[in-house]
């Protein structure tokens, strides 16, 4: 187990570093009790964890338009991977209905009807 007071994660990190030099790690530090790994943010909180969707400050919510040319069972995965990440992430229901929300806005400004948001 990990102990701050006896392991320096400073240390850590350079013998990681030091072991494939063509390899080089990146350390993430959390900052006000939260940090994003992959696209999830992690919020201590309490004595638990919850979890929210991160994106990237960069991130445009785009996803294949109504109007394209593409197959439309190909739009509809990518709506239905973000109700998905939605359902699986275990999100509290306040982080849920924010989700929830995000996803409506990306899918009317794709031009999609977003009642395919509340379909099984």
């Amino acid at each position: 187990m990990y102990n701050d007071t006896i392991t320096n994660i400073q240390d850590v990190f350079e013998s990681f570093n030091d072991i494939t030099p063509s390899i080089k790690f990146t350390m993430e530090k959390e900052t006000e009790n939260k940090i994003n790994f992959l696209v999830a943010t992690i919020r201590k909180e309490q004595n638990t964890f919850a979890f929210s969707v991160y994106r990237k400050p960069t991130t445009t919510n785009s996803i294949i338009p109504l109007d394209s040319c593409h197959p439309q069972e190909h739009k509809h995965a990518a709506i239905h991977n973000l109700i998905n990440r939605m359902n699986t992430y275990g999100l509290n229901a306040a982080d849920k209905e924010e989700e929830r929300i995000i996803i409506i806005h990306i899918v009317s400004s794709n031009k999609h009807d977003t009642s395919i948001i509340n379909r099984p």
